[in-house]
């Protein structure tokens, strides 16, 4: 079943996010710019490492029109290496420093799956906590992020990154990832946690037909009543349908992007900024003369 823009009050999702007494308005989208601290990420690896670079590309991104910046310090590619939380949070810790102390106002988002690195992180004043194992790989991270009220993003995998892509495999990949969300947004709205944030997961652990089946029945997974991230950014699934290298892959992540928008994503988490705004207004314009205003 898919429901189109026409469709998509069926489900009343939640339109704001309270970040540290801060509320982040989701009645339009909201965009995410990943800025990652590694050596290793399947795109962008490298690139931001030394003070300077941290500094300017966050400036860079916030006048672009981010409205998160999702910092992250470990790469979750297909195939990549786990490292420790003490390395992650060598990384994280410094460059969310000088972010907070540059730009006081930005709402940062942490990306990790480890609760003690998401304890310094909202210490250090971190807004979100973006985990990809949704409190699988560290069971004290649900009780962190319920007991603090930190608005957390739990995103469905199969498998880990280590492993994730070797044969991923599902009977019905919509119906077990909604399965799945089923027993997580239970859980912790049973602990008490307000903002939770949902991520069907593109590219962990699907193949192209498992990822553009999901992007396909998207608004589905608003009947939780949680925003909904769509994470497409460069990834597989628009690098193999096309046949190009992930440098190339932007035209391809602007048509997804438009797509996840009109299938309900409430958040866009992007390696590019500018390019997402634009597909931001296109879209609400585009969904006003739909009611005719």
């Amino acid at each position: 079943m898919n429901l189109n823009a026409g469709e998509d009050t069926f489900f009343q999702v939640k339109e704001s996010l309270n970040c540290r007494g801060k509320l982040l308005d989701l009645s339009t989208p909201a965009i995410m710019a990943i800025l990652n601290i590694t050596p290793d990420s399947f795109y962008d690896g490298g690139q931001i490492s030394d003070h300077n670079s941290i500094l300017y590309t966050a400036e860079a991104m916030l006048k672009e029109g981010a409205d998160i910046l999702d910092i992250g310090g470990q790469s979750t590619r297909p195939g990549a290496n786990r490292i420790s939380a003490i390395e992650e949070w060598e990384r994280i810790g410094p460059a969310l420093k000088q972010i907070r102390n540059n730009f006081p106002d930005a709402i940062i988002s942490v990306d990790t799956f480890y609760s003690e690195v998401a304890i310094k992180a909202v210490k250090e004043g971190a807004s979100i906590i973006n985990d990809i194992s949704a409190g699988e790989f560290d069971p004290l991270m649900y009780s962190f992020v319920s007991d603090s009220q930190t608005p957390y993003v739990i995103m469905h995998m199969q498998g880990s990154p280590e492993n994730m892509q070797k044969n991923p495999h599902y009977d019905n990949v919509v119906s077990e990832v909604m399965n799945y969300f089923i027993k997580k947004v239970t859980l912790l709205r049973k602990m008490g946690l307000h903002d939770i944030i949902i991520d069907t997961g593109f590219g962990f652990g699907k193949t192209t037909e498992h990822n553009y089946s999901l992007l396909n029945n998207l608004a589905l997974f608003r009947m939780f009543n949680c925003p909904i991230l769509a994470g497409i950014s460069r990834k597989s699934m628009i690098t193999k349908t096309l046949n190009v290298k992930p440098a190339d892959a932007l035209n391809g992540t602007t048509v997804l992007n438009t797509i996840a928008l009109l299938n309900g994503a409430s958040l866009l988490r992007v390696h590019d900024v500018a390019e997402a705004v634009e597909v931001k207004k296109i879209v609400q314009e585009y969904k006003l003369s739909d009611l005719g205003l």
